[in-house]
């Protein structure tokens, strides 16, 4: 009896872990680890717009990493948001609309394309 407030303070951070961060829409999943597809966004987005993409380790040995959209800034900005899979193997990756001037469709259908 004494390890069940343990027991439900664990169910309770592993719910709250498997859900993806408020505000960001779901892009899609990848079976390709986040490091891949967080260097494919940022080389993509690199490529169609001539301009500098910041990436932002989230996590130890880039396992979760935020690629920003060209001209954003951390840690606001707008970003892809690469994540390890909440349901099982992969890479869950999702859109974060953070900054102004972000075009949503044009970021989406590039991270879409490294999926």
């Amino acid at each position: 009896m004494k390890y069940l407030p343990l027991i439900a303070l664990t169910v309770a951070i592993s719910a709250c872990a498997a859900q993806p961060p408020a505000g960001v829409q779901s892009v899609g999943q990848s079976q390709q680890p986040p490091r891949a597809v967080a260097t494919c966004i940022a080389q993509k987005w690199a490529d169609s717009s001539q301009q500098q993409v910041v990436s932002q380790s989230i996590l130890a040995n880039d396992q979760a990493m935020d690629v920003y959209v060209p001209g954003q800034q951390p840690p606001n900005g707008a970003a892809a948001v690469v994540r390890p899979s909440y349901s099982g193997k992969g890479t869950w990756v999702g859109f974060r609309a953070g900054g102004a001037g972000a075009d949503a469709s044009n970021a989406t259908g590039a991270i879409s394309g490294c999926l």
